[in-house]
C-alpha cells in the first residue's frame, strides 16, 4: 500500500517502512532529505546530491548525504504530477550498495507502477 507522508510524498511499505527509516535517521540527515523533498516537490533542486539510478527503473533517482559515521540514501521516482514517491530509504555502509536495498527499491517500484496504472484505469473506466 502507498500512504502519503505528509502532502504528496508518498512512501512504500515491503519491509520496514521507508517513513520508519528516514524518521530514525539522525536529525541532521531527515533534515536535508526533507528539506530536498520538500524543495523537489515545488519543482525546484535538491539541497543533497543526487543521481540518477537507472539500475533500479526508469525515473528513479537517489538522494545522498552523509555524517561521519555513515552514508544515508532515499531512493525516489521522479514527480508524477504533484506526487513524489519515495521508494526506500537507508544507511550505506560501504561502497556498493547492498542487494538487498536495490532488491527493495526495484519491489516498491513495481507496486507504485502497478497502482498508478490501476488508477489511471479506473479513472478512465469512471469517464
Amino acid at each position: 500500500m502507498i500512504y502519503s507522508l505528509g502532502g504528496r510524498v508518498c512512501a512504500g511499505t515491503v519491509g520496514r517502512d521507508a517513513k520508519d527509516v528516514l524518521s530514525a535517521f539522525p536529525a541532521a540527515i531527515k533534515s536535508t532529505f526533507g528539506y530536498s523533498l520538500r524543495r523537489m516537490q515545488k519543482g525546484l533542486l535538491p539541497d543533497c546530491d543526487a543521481r540518477r539510478t537507472e539500475s533500479i527503473g526508469s525515473g528513479v533517482w537517489e538522494l545522498k548525504t552523509a555524517d561521519e559515521l555513515t552514508w544515508y540514501r532515499v531512493i525516489y521516482l521522479k514527480r508524477i504530477g504533484d506526487a513524489l514517491y519515495v521508494l526506500h530509504a537507508f544507511e550505506k555502509t560501504g561502497r556498493k550498495t547492498d542487494r538487498r536495498d536495490l532488491e527493495i527499491a526495484k519491489s516498491r517500484l513495481k507496486m507504485v507502477t502497478t497502482q498508478l496504472r490501476t488508477k489511471e484505469r479506473n479513472d478512465g473506466q469512471e469517464n
